[in-house]
Order: structure tokens, then C-alpha cells, then sequence
């Protein structure tokens, strides 16, 4: 009995070491495509980005590092399409105030303390109809009829300007003005709303917002800001070219895979990448309609997303259960993992999926960093220098790291 209890803690810890010590593209995956994207970049830009290289590998995974530090970042790093809808997800707003209007609700408060929940919802119909919306209740009763353009305004004045704030609180007085000559009697406490869009993941809208935010620290010439931006700005893309970062089954908990996140992007990646894998994809290019370059990324990488779920599965039922998982020792800590046969299986059934992926986003982060440097006017880097980080933003690294080793990730986990 003394025998058995000793193994079964034993087994007991190494389990509970693999849940802590799960391999985080992971990070060896992002740091690699974000050190092969300074090669893509042409003769006027690369002495930058040569010149910081280990800057812009090593802080590749600062966002993943952020996830433990606040509730907002774990979003960005993927979205959860199929929630809203199937290729090639129609229903799904490209532009990020129109899909977060579609998903927002309002809930009016009276002096009773009564709360009506009202939906925006599109008018069928042709003509004069399509400009116009309605708030329905839950029962799906018509409550107010308003015009787009007029919802759209007040959703942008009262709504988004609140995004990473707890609680959206909106005034009466604007909830009225929305209702025109509607509201003027209304009987109202208070008003709120609630986003029930972004818990399902944002990422080819953050990509926009780094994408903007990059090309404006190349007219401003901050170097700091710039190596920063583009070092971050490489994770999300990374991200877009996984495709279990576009689904609701992003770790296979949907079809008994548990685990195949990080299966397919950390695990082959450090198996295969260094002996097998070409990272010289050639040169950046401009991106003449960065919106639909990201969203293009996301779409090919769900068109992926069956392949890699029926490929494993098909391989768990046929290859030996007992050389599917091993135990390795890793950074002073025993972990479970996938064998290097099992992956070896699923790599080669693959066909070079996840190399061309990784290829695709050295070349496409390249591209992004080109294309905010050509829209910044080109700017010159032989007179300019980066500065040392300031005292806030070395305190900023330091609390970053310090949530991270806690290893408590705030918002959904990364696999």
C-alpha cells in the first residue's frame, strides 16, 4: 500500500508539472519567425532592425507575457470565428465598430429598477428599410426604430470610447437624444451596455489598431517605440497564421483532442524547425489594403483548422496509445508531452502545414513593418538612435515580468 501511495503521488506531481511547464509558435516559435522577418526587409530599412535583432526576438513574446498581467490582452491574440458564423463568415462585420455594435446589448434601467435588454438589430428589407435598425427585446419585439448612421454616432460618442472600461455606463439624457422624439418622457434610472463580442477573441481588429500605431512611430521617428511596436506587432500575426486561433475549439476540448494547441504550435516547431524548416522567404512587400491582408490570413488559417483536428484524431485511434505521450525533463521540471514518434507521425501526415504557415508569417510580419515605414514617408535611420528605456518603462518590464512568473493568466489561456 505504502508502494502504491508513493507512485500514485508520484504520477499525481508529474501531472502537475506538465500543466506548469506546457511549452509556450509557443514562444521558441515566435521568436524564430521574428528574427527571420528582419531578412525580408529592403536596404533602406534592415540596418534598423539588424542592429536590434535580439531585441526584436526576444520581446516577440512580450504579448503572451502580458495575458498574466491584465484581462485585456488575451483577446487580441486570436478570434473564435465559427462562434458567429461559417466560411467565409459573412455575418461577421470586417469593421470593428460595426461588429461591436452588432453584439453589443443596452439595458435600461427604469425607477422601478426594471431592465428592459434591448438588441440592435438590422430592418429586413429593400428601400428606405436598410437604413434603418431596430431595438428588440429579448422576446423579439420591435422597442425603437432608429436610423444606422444616428446609432452608429451614438454607439461611437457614449459606447466605444469606454472599451477597457468595466462597466459602459451611458448617460439618460443620451439614451434619449438616441430615441429622438421617442424619449423625451422616457422613464429612465440609468443605462448600460454589454459587449458580448470580444470575449470570442479580436485579432484581426487589434492587428489594424498595431498596424496604425506602427506607422505613427515611424512619423514620430521614436525608435524605442518603433522596435517595440514591431517586435509585438510580429506575435499578433504570428497568431493569425495558427489556425487554432480561429476557432471555438482552439485546444480541442470540442472533440476530445485536449492538448493539440500547443501540440501543433510549439511542439513541432521545436521538433523540426531548426533541421528542417526554410526561413528565407524572400522579400516584403507593400500592403495596399491592410484589412483585408489580415482577414485573408485568418480565413486561410481556418481553412486549415479540419485538416489538423481529423489528422490527429485519426492518428490517436491508429498509432500506439502507450508511445503517444513521454516524459521529459525541461528547465529543472519533468513534463508530459507528445513523443518525438507520435510527432513525427502527425508532422509528416501534415505535409508541411505548419512550415508553410510559419514561412507565411515571417514573410507577412516583413511585410507589415515595410508597409508602416513606406506609409510613414520612409523615413531615415542613420541619424536617429534609440534611446534607454526610461524609468516607467523599466518598471513597466519589471511588473510585466513579475505577474508573468506567477503564472496566473488573466482572460482565457493561451492553449
Amino acid at each position: 500500500m505504502r508502494l502504491i501511495t508513493i507512485l500514485f503521488f508520484g504520477l499525481a506531481g508529474l501531472l502537475l508539472l506538465t500543466s506548469l511547464a506546457t511549452p509556450k509558435w509557443g514562444f521558441y516559435g515566435h521568436r524564430r519567425i521574428n528574427r527571420m522577418a528582419v531578412f525580408t526587409l529592403p536596404p533602406g530599412l534592415i540596418p534598423l532592425y539588424k542592429k536590434n535583432l535580439e531585441y526584436i526576438t526576444e520581446h516577440a513574446v512580450d504579448p503572451d507575457k502580458r495575458r498574466y498581467a491584465t484581462r485585456h490582452e488575451a483577446v487580441r491574440h486570436y478570434i473564435d470565428i465559427d462562434h458567429w458564423d461559417t466560411y467565409p463568415f459573412k455575418k461577421v462585420p470586417r469593421d470593428w465598430t460595426e461588429a461591436l455594435m452588432k453584439y453589443t446589448s443596452l439595458h435600461l434601467v427604469d425607477n422601478l429598477g426594471d431592465t428592459m435588454v434591448l438588441t440592435p438589430d438590422p430592418l429586413p428589407g429593400k428601400g428606405e428599410s436598410k437604413n434603418y435598425m431596430s431595438l428588440r427585446q429579448p422576446d423579439g419585439s420591435l422597442a425603437w426604430s432608429i436610423s444606422k448612421n444616428h446609432y452608429r454616432n451614438f454607439f461611437k460618442a457614449n459606447i466605444l470610447n469606454q472599451y477597457y472600461e468595466d462597466d459602459w455606463l451611458i448617460p439618460c439624457d443620451s439614451f434619449r437624444v438616441l430615441l429622438e422624439g421617442y424619449g423625451s418622457s422616457l422613464d429612465c434610472q440609468s443605462v448600460f451596455a454589454k459587449d458580448h463580442f470580444s470575449e470570442y477573441g479580436i485579432l484581426p481588429f487589434h492587428l489594424i489598431v498595431m498596424q496604425n500605431r506602427l506607422t505613427t512611430a515611424f512619423r514620430q521617428k521614436n525608435v524605442n517605440r518603433i522596435l517595440r511596436l514591431s517586435a509585438e506587432m510580429g506575435h499578433y500575426v504570428g497568431d493569425a497564421h495558427v489556425p487554432l486561433h480561429t476557432t471555438e475549439n482552439y485546444n480541442g476540448q470540442l472533440t476530445d483532442q485536449i492538448g493539440i494547441h500547443a501540440f501543433w504550435e510549439s511542439r513541432l516547431p521545436e521538433l523540426f524547425a531548426d533541421d528542417n524548416y526554410d526561413f528565407f522567404v524572400g522579400k516584403a512587400e507593400y500592403i495596399e489594403d491592410p484589412k483585408t491582408y489580415f482577414w485573408d490570413i485568418v480565413l486561410d488559417s481556418h481553412l486549415l483548422l479540419d485538416s489538423v483536428l481529423s489528422i490527429e484524431k485519426d492518428l490517436s485511434l491508429t498509432f500506439p496509445p502507450d508511445k503517444q505521450f513521454c516524459f521529459e525533463e525541461r528547465l529543472d521540471a519533468t513534463i508530459r508531452t507528445q513523443c518525438p514518434e507520435y510527432s513525427a507521425a502527425f508532422h509528416d501526415r501534415m505535409n508541411g502545414m505548419v512550415e508553410q504557415r510559419m514561412r507565411d508569417a515571417v514573410r507577412a510580419i516583413g511585410s507589415t513593418w515595410f508597409t508602416a515605414w513606406v506609409d510613414a514617408g520612409q523615413p531615415a535611420f542613420h541619424l536617429m538612435r534609440a534611446s534607454k528605456p526610461s524609468t516607467a518603462e523599466l518598471k513597466e518590464r519589471e511588473a510585466l515580468e513579475k505577474e508573468f512568473k506567477k503564472g496566473v493568466s488573466k482572460g482565457r489561456k493561451h492553449e
